[in-house]
């Protein structure tokens, strides 16, 4: 598991040997069953995780009501927006399948930077890249319909559509479990035509 972490790491930079030993001695890989809260509202926010199998669910809670924000599967890091900062989390990182996960924190990150500087250059432009891809689908949310949405995730991440429950699906797209299905069963006839 761990070559994926280095499959990831070399889309963005060359990594030397001593860098794989290196992250293959920080042991990070940790297993989840579904269902582990890995972050709850108002903790610190200390870990981030880097999905190697399964998927981890980001939501918020208002009015009793769970809101969720993104789902993290194999290839993606689920980065809490206050990893780092000392300050307490907006929202619950949740399992939603049983996942094995590379978990980084701040204390290490420091430790790499300062074993190997350039790493600094990799996180930098990771970050770029996920803030780049993070905006990209939140116009592209923000301009689409429910039903617009749904398809675009039928292309884009067809995964999400068979893997995670229909009322945390609908939560994602802002609506209804019952607008979801009303959804599908229009999609479902558009195809049959």
């Amino acid at each position: 598991m761990e070559n994926e972490i280095i499959k990831y790491l070399s889309k963005y930079m060359p990594i030397s040997k001593e860098w794989e030993e290196a992250i293959i001695e920080y042991n990070l890989l940790r297993s989840y069953k579904k269902g582990t809260i890995l972050l709850k509202e108002g903790q610190i926010a200390n870990e981030c995780f880097f999905v190697l199998k399964g998927c981890i669910r980001s939501y918020y809670i208002r009015e009793g009501n769970e809101m969720t924000t993104d789902f993290f599967t194999e290839g993606q890091v689920a980065n809490p927006s206050a990893f780092g900062t000392g300050k307490p989390s907006a929202y619950y990182l949740e399992c939603i399948e049983d996942t094995v996960a590379a978990v980084g924190t701040p204390d290490q990150e420091t430790e790499m930077f300062k074993k190997f500087p350039e790493m600094e250059s990799i996180a930098r432009v990771m970050g770029e890249a996920i803030m780049i891809q993070q905006q990209d689908a939140l116009a592209e949310f923000k301009m689409a319909s429910p039903e617009e949405w749904y398809m675009h995730l039928q292309k884009k991440r067809p995964d999400l559509v068979q893997r995670v429950p229909q009322y945390q699906l609908a939560s994602y797209l802002g609506v209804t479990p019952e607008s979801l299905s009303r959804i599908r069963k229009r999609l479902s006839k558009k195809s049959e035509v």
